[in-house]
């Protein structure tokens, strides 16, 4: 499996990884507990990414709807001037 740079690496991805057999190689099911830990941390980045981006969403909205209710105030005050 390689990773791409710019695609993102997904908890399912890191799941079904799959690696060769060696003789002295790595002891597998150690190698499966971490690919493990580290898609539960994946998993948890990227609900946390989506969480961020809808409250961004969210305040963008709110700060549009706050100038367009407060741009005839600063016209409102360019005339008094």
């Amino acid at each position: 499996m390689i990773y791409v740079t710019g695609e993102r690496l997904h908890p399912y991805q890191v799941r079904a990884a799959v690696f060769d057999s060696r003789w002295r190689g790595l002891d597998p099911a150690q190698v499966h507990d971490y690919l493990d830990r580290v898609a539960d941390e994946l998993d948890r980045l990227h609900r946390e990414l989506a969480t961020a981006i809808i409250e961004s969403e969210r305040i963008r909205q709110a700060l549009r709807q706050w100038q367009s209710r407060h741009h005839a105030c600063r016209a409102d005050r360019r005339q008094l001037q």
